[in-house]
């Protein structure tokens, strides 16, 4: 399983270029097909991918006429609105592709292109890795890896998507950083939009420029060459990224959350600093003068950091209102630690758990027999760092299982050419065991006997209600005359997404009032939640039964608001809305007492 890193093999790695980029081009026209013949259900049901829907509010609002640099999400949250962390550098691609091809070409366009590139980014990993016999399990495995993450069926505009096709990019770049001689400057500059992108990049990036750095510390001249490329291209993207989104008055301003002043700065002084140690002959000479030029780099961002960012060093959650803490994000699936998701869901702990760490243990492997091969500890590191964050929370798992499909894949073509030379029944059983102990769904259906039994009371007898999550859930809410809704925040992003009303609340730290508005009136005494809906111009209450958040706010608060309107009781300061009362989601409009 040697790594395949001469300049030899990259002319081989190059003449292949074609070919692995039809695989990929090939394999996400068969997720297509399958989501064709499907009728592309999620076009219509977005399965509670909130951050989709908003992306397209977001996108629509900037084809509307909104503002380039005017985040502000006007109808959600409190009179006013409030200013979203997201990047416009997503948006203008989707907004492109829907000026050109229409808004439901376009939410099938993007994310397929995406696997595309990702699966192509992942099979060139893996030839790099392991050579010729590692691609057709890339392909397999990495394809599976990509779809069971769930980034990428149609209408997946979540910001997560390019991220990990941008976080690909990166490991690919640096794997074959000494072979391919632009390889750094490109890496640079895929770090630094991944950063740019959004925060929960930070700790790839953070790998990313470690191993940049480590390189040049301890390698050759190639090393030098792949430092003074990625910190160049680190530096002026970082840079230019936040002129491109951030408007000049603002440049200066500390937004933790989002791509600003902090996060440029110490990507120009981190950046340029690398690529200035890294050419310069006096400091590049010799190991022990490379070290002193990183340390003194290190301290002055370290000293930049503390002295004027140090907020930023802070839980990202911290102003978050302790309710909201309690009783929303604890909530949040995807923020569960892996501690948690191993109490509630073993299956789930399986499918995306297991196979990073059989990924690891092969990187592991391969370092030892390779005696420290710098492509295998490149991957070695960034499986590491993405798995930390998946133990942290689960939504890092989106970042391990597909960068766990490249050293898999490796594995599992040393197994196949070990069958092609050895002829017998034992290599063609560890071939198979290879495959199946690479495939997250085997791990997956495996460890379901294990998943706990429901308690009586759980809240599951409501899981064959609807959800709210299709758009024709809406239509009657829809047609009613625009409005201030008061749901729970789960329905938010759709409620902006299916109608022209406002919505008080949805899953989005930065719209705290409104937040907490909207739970202490759900979970409020109803009559004092007159009141609070009268002040704020509250026009509709609408109740979906199936959704998982009414369960958890109705069993916390059994005496709430939205615990009344479950149990048929009507507050006299609400009216219901006809013909909604068995439908999925029951409307009540608001009695106008002024």
């Amino acid at each position: 399983m040697a790594t395949v890193t001469t300049p030899t093999t990259w002319a081989r790695l190059r003449s292949h270029f074609a070919v692995d980029a039809a695989m990929a081009v090939g394999a996400a026209a068969l997720m297509l097909v399958m989501h064709a013949v499907r009728g592309f259900p999620t076009l219509a049901d977005s399965k509670g991918d909130n951050d989709s829907v908003m992306r397209l509010v977001q996108v629509r609002d900037l084809l509307a006429g909104q503002g380039w640099f005017d985040l502000t999400q006007y109808r959600m949250g409190l009179e006013g609105g409030f200013e979203m962390h997201w990047s416009r550098l997503v948006d203008l691609p989707i907004a492109l592709l829907v000026a050109g091809f229409g808004e439901p070409a376009a939410l099938v366009i993007w994310p397929t292109v995406l696997f595309a590139v990702a699966l192509f980014l992942t099979v060139r990993a893996a030839r790099a890795l392991g050579g010729e016999w590692a691609v057709l399990p890339a392909a397999v495995i990495g394809g599976l890896a990509l779809y069971f993450v769930d980034l990428f069926p149609p209408a997946a505009l979540d910001h997560h998507n390019i991220q990990l096709v941008l976080a690909l990019a990166t490991f690919l770049c640096l794997v074959n950083a000494r072979v391919q001689r632009h390889a750094g400057l490109v890496a640079g500059a895929c770090a630094a939009l991944m950063l740019a992108v959004g925060m929960e990049a930070a700790p790839y990036v953070a790998a990313a420029c470690a191993t940049a750095a480590i390189g040049f510390l301890v390698g050759n001249d190639g090393d030098a060459r792949v430092a003074r490329g990625f910190g160049a291209a680190f530096a002026i993207v970082g840079a230019v990224a936040l002129a491109a989104t951030v408007p000049m008055r603002d440049w200066l301003a500390v937004q933790c959350d989002a791509f600003s002043f902090p996060q440029a700065s110490l990507a120009v002084l981190g950046g340029a600093g690398l690529a200035a140690i890294a050419a310069t002959p006096a400091l590049a000479a010799s190991p022990r003068r490379r070290l002193a030029g990183l340390m003194v780099l290190g301290g002055l961002a370290a000293a930049l950091l503390l002295a004027a960012f140090p907020q930023c060093l802070a839980d990202p959650y911290a102003d978050l209102d302790p309710r909201l803490q309690r009783y929303w994000l604890s909530a949040v699936s995807e923020a569960q630690s892996v501690v948690s998701v191993l109490r509630s869901d073993p299956a789930m702990f399986a499918g995306f758990y297991v196979t990073p760490l059989i990924a690891l243990g092969v990187c592991g492997w391969a370092v030892v027999r390779e005696r420290g091969d710098r492509a295998w500890i490149v991957a070695a590191a960034f499986l590491a760092i993405a798995m930390l964050v998946s133990f942290w929370q689960v939504r890092g798992a989106m970042f391990s299982v597909p960068l766990a499909a490249v050293p898999l894949a490796a594995w599992v073509g040393g197994l196949r050419r070990r069958v092609e030379l050895k002829r017998g029944a034992l290599p063609q059983l560890a071939m198979v065991a290879g495959w199946l102990a690479s495939l997250n769904i085997v791990w997956q259906l495996a460890a379901l006997p294990l998943k706990p039994t429901p308690e009586a009371g759980s809240g599951d007898e409501m899981t064959k209600l609807e959800r709210c999550y299709a758009l024709s859930d809406y239509t009657t809410l829809g047609a009613l005359p625009a409005g201030l809704v008061l749901a729970v925040s789960n329905q938010g992003s759709t409620i902006l997404g299916a109608t022209d009303h406002r919505v008080l609340n949805g899953p989005y730290h930065r719209n705290n009032a409104g937040n907490l508005a909207a739970l202490d009136m759900l979970m409020g005494n109803p009559h004092t939640a007159a009141d609070t809906a009268q002040r704020l111009g509250v026009t509709y209450v609408a109740l979906c039964r199936g959704n998982p958040e009414t369960t958890s706010l109705r069993r916390w608060a059994p005496e709430g608001l939205l615990a009344t309107l479950f149990a048929g009781n009507t507050p006299s300061w609400l009216v219901p809305v006809a013909g909604t009362a068995d439908a999925p989601i029951e409307i009540w409009r608001v009695r106008d007492h002024r």
